[in-house]
């Protein structure tokens, strides 16, 4: 649970006070009833099988040995 404390000047009158004290309380209600909607309705993604054919090409020579390694590698 998300708590807010919430300052007000001592200069506002008791009725100001309240009113304003009840619309921020609606417009926090708001904002965690929004954040909620929000998060329930992501989709979760669940890729399906072959989702990416077709999408990746490996070279003809993948597995041919590379040059560079020639003095790394056993005779």
């Amino acid at each position: 649970m998300k708590t807010l404390t919430l300052q007000i000047p001592d200069t506002l009158d008791l009725e100001k006070e309240s009113q304003l004290k009840k619309q921020m309380a609606d417009y926090l209600a708001f904002l965690l009833k929004s954040e909620i909607a929000y998060e329930q309705a992501k989709p979760e993604r669940v890729p399906r099988f072959g989702c990416a054919k077709g999408k990746f090409r490996m070279a003809e020579d993948f597995d041919a040995p590379i040059d560079h390694f020639n003095d790394y590698m056993p005779e």
